[in-house]
């Protein structure tokens, strides 16, 4: 069936299920119009609020980082980070996969239509997404590997916290298997505040080149984080204009929403080693975050009248965008995020209290990331 027999043979108000076209049926029950009811007012200060709300959320780590005479202390560091990973990842299964397979799933109006009903697009377009990106990391991180025999962790802890990390496994702060190459002790070396000081200019591995192939490998995978975050963004804000009775729900919860984001890109975006030539970059990445649903929300607002979230052409790239977005967060947030922080760092602490603390913020970000998918 094309999208053009979808609503023209079909009378929702006369229809006998025993021979009615299923597809028919379920485009009728799924359509829907513009549901814009006024309250631009609101609209508009939700606009201004998820602004200073995201954007403060997503520079706090990144502040910390750059001012570390503040000396955030160790725990508060550490909850952003890891509160920031769970977001993530609960991002990816909750409020990404979820709404793809209810745009584009086998059981809607897109995926009972012509071609879509040939195949389960969504999985297929999920799966692509996470190998395209697998293949990605996994060839930077090989080049980088193969050309210049180092590895890329960065002691950014403690440029953060003010904390060194040491091998006393015991010790109230937690050691760190913190050795580096050769086996000599990073304590040995420059101090991890001297090392992202304003007026550092030695490379970390004392090799200019390598060191800028290891930032290009880290801000890449940063890219893809932010790229695909961005995406979901971009369709909530435009939501958020247009949305009609449950615009009330929706405000208070995209505001945390948004935070909490924010709060996961800031966090790693505090992880990667800017050069002072840089230094503009994560201002304007974090930057860009913080503008991107408040943007969306204004185009809302632009096309409040006229847009339509649930047709059929809005569904498509709508879900599209969604599975996309999906997979690049559930490989980020599994393997760049936790399975690289917990699994395969060799700088990992070994202090249990600080171990279950960082747990316990993964998944209280998590779980309350996936509470906010029950409105939004």
């Amino acid at each position: 069936m094309s999208t053009s027999d979808v609503g023209t043979q079909f009378d929702p108000t006369n229809v006998n299920l025993s021979s009615a076209d299923p597809a028919q049926v379920i485009c009728a029950l799924n359509a829907g119009g513009n549901e814009y009811d006024g309250r631009l007012g609101a609209r508009i200060s939700a606009l201004f609020v998820i602004l200073i709300a995201s954007s403060a959320a997503t520079f706090f780590p990144v502040l910390a980082q750059r001012m570390p005479r503040l000396r955030i202390p160790l725990y508060v560091y550490l909850f952003a980070r890891y509160f920031g990973a769970g977001v993530i990842v609960a991002t990816a299964f909750i409020h990404l996969l979820d709404p793809a397979y209810g745009e584009i799933g086998p059981q809607t109006c897109v995926g009972m239509t012509g071609g879509w009903a040939d195949y389960s697009w969504c999985p297929a377009i999920v799966l692509t997404s996470v190998s395209v990106i697998f293949l990605m990391d996994f060839g930077a991180e090989r080049y980088v590997e193969t050309k210049y025999g180092i590895a890329s962790e960065q002691d950014i802890q403690a440029a953060v916290t003010g904390s060194p990390r040491n091998d006393d496994s015991d010790g109230e702060h937690g050691g760190l298997r913190s050795q580096g190459k050769e086996g000599v002790p990073t304590s040995r070396r420059l101090s991890v505040v001297e090392k992202f000081a304003p007026d550092y200019q030695e490379s970390i591995s004392h090799d200019d080149e390598a060191a800028e192939m290891l930032f290009k490998q880290q801000i890449s995978a940063f890219l893809i984080l932010e790229f695909g975050v961005i995406f979901h963004s971009v369709i909530i804000g435009l939501n958020l204009g247009v949305a009609g009775d449950e615009f009330n729900t929706l405000y208070p919860v995209l505001v945390f929403h948004q935070s909490f984001e924010g709060l996961g890109i800031g966090a790693r975006m505090s992880a990667i080693p800017f050069k002072p030539a840089r230094s503009w970059m994560p201002w304007t990445l974090c930057g860009a975050y913080g503008l991107t649903t408040p943007i969306a929300i204004a185009i809302g607002l632009g096309v409040r009248t006229t847009y339509n979230p649930g047709s059929f052409t809005a569904n498509v790239v709508s879900g599209v965008l969604d599975a996309i977005s999906a997979g690049i967060l559930i490989y980020t947030g599994l393997v760049e995020l936790l399975a690289r922080d917990f699994l395969f760092n060799p700088r990992r602490t070994n202090n249990n209290r600080q171990l279950t603390f960082m747990l316990v913020c993964v998944f209280l970000g998590a779980g309350l990331m996936a509470l906010l998918g029950k409105w939004a």
